[in-house]
């Protein structure tokens, strides 16, 4: 039965070929363009470089929406980014934090506000360019699963979905490989196909957090303070504590290293760094867990603590915040602020996760 599909589309390939999959499908695909606000870093940015949401990209999805002959729109959603996006990454940073933007953005944003105006325009639900997969889970409801494509992976961004709403989500890319992708957009004469990758998050093209956060934040002063080491001993100075994460290393200008940044401590405006040895946990403390069964799961898991970095076999215990995740071997710098995403023993369906609070002695 032919339904009708919100799908976000923002620029890129991969959104691209979703509204034409969505198309091809024999369903109705409206295409949406996210205006997320304009004068950042990613609207000065060149046209070839990819961005997220910015007015060029608003013109790319047009002509594909064109090409493809379906409706596109452009919305206004700055607010909405600004308050749940842009101020809380600001806010995580002050704090010490490393926060991940991405999550909100897809929580909030697409997940949530887009729903509602599919609703609104009589639509089914909402569909995008995301590397993940929808399909049934062991209790015959629906899960959320990793891609086809490993390399291409975007579960850890969506761990905190309610299960309620996959009813209402599709991601047609789940089961193709990303060269595939690029080869159907050039097939449909896209003029997406060879579009670059998205790069990181996309109000920091350049990567530059501390750049970004100095944007973002003009009025928050850098003050200059010490570098030491967890006994104290002063090795170095910075400019300015905000924006560092553990793991670090580049920009510290320490000698006699390696040295890794192993905990920022705002209110001192003090970095304590360390061994590389030292940086690394067996277990770590969530706040905000968030179940897609409704409850922590028993027995052997698999748990990431970033994006892109490999799972570790992993046991779900209760915690004074909420949950503790229990590694088999030692995961490298877990980072305040940072998402512990669990999967289940297979690897393939996402269980939940939680926010890290902080590494278990």
């Amino acid at each position: 039965m032919s339904e009708r599909w919100l799908v976000a589309m923002s620029g890129g390939v991969d959104s691209s070929v979703a509204a034409a999959l969505v198309a091809r499908a024999g369903h109705e695909a409206v295409g949406v363009t996210m205006d997320l606000g304009e004068g950042s870093a990613r609207d000065a940015a060149p046209r070839s470089a990819k961005k997220c949401c910015g007015l060029p990209d608003a013109e790319d999805a047009r002509e594909v929406a064109r090409a493809l002959g379906i409706r596109h729109y452009t919305a206004n959603y700055r607010d909405e980014f600004k308050s749940h996006v842009i101020e809380p990454f600001v806010a995580e940073y002050a704090a010490g934090r490393t926060p991940i933007p991405c999550i909100a953005c897809n929580r909030v944003l697409k997940f949530d506000l887009l729903l509602r105006r599919a609703k609104a325009l009589g639509a089914r639900g909402v569909a995008t360019g995301h590397y993940a997969r929808i399909a049934a889970a062991p209790d015959g409801g629906l899960g959320l699963f990793r891609p086809r494509d490993r390399d291409k992976d975007q579960t850890y961004f969506l761990f905190d979905l309610p299960r309620a709403t996959l009813e209402r989500v599709r991601f047609p890319l789940g089961e193709l490989e990303k060269s595939e992708v690029r080869a159907l957009a050039r097939e449909l004469g896209l003029v997406t196909a060879d579009k670059p990758e998205s790069q990181g998050i996309c109000f920091v093209p350049d990567g530059d957090v501390r750049g970004a956060l100095g944007r973002l934040a003009p009025g928050a002063p850098r003050v200059p303070g010490p570098i030491t080491t967890a006994d104290g001993a002063e090795l170095g100075s910075h400019d300015g504590a905000v924006g560092y994460t553990p793991g670090q290393r580049r920009g510290l200008g320490l000698s006699s290293g390696p040295w890794y940044v192993r905990e920022v401590r705002p209110a001192e405006n003090r970095l304590v760094v360390d061994r590389a040895a030292a940086l690394e946990a067996r277990a770590v403390a969530l706040r905000g867990a968030h179940w897609l069964d409704g409850a922590p799961p028993a027995g052997e898991v698999r748990a990431v603590v970033r994006h892109r970095h490999a799972s570790v076999s992993a046991r779900v215990a209760p915690g004074a915040e909420g949950a503790e995740i229990h590694f088999e071997k030692p995961v490298w710098a877990p980072a305040p602020g940072q998402a512990a995403v669990v999967y289940d023993a297979a690897d393939e369906r996402v269980l939940g996760g939680g926010w890290i609070t902080g590494a278990l002695a």
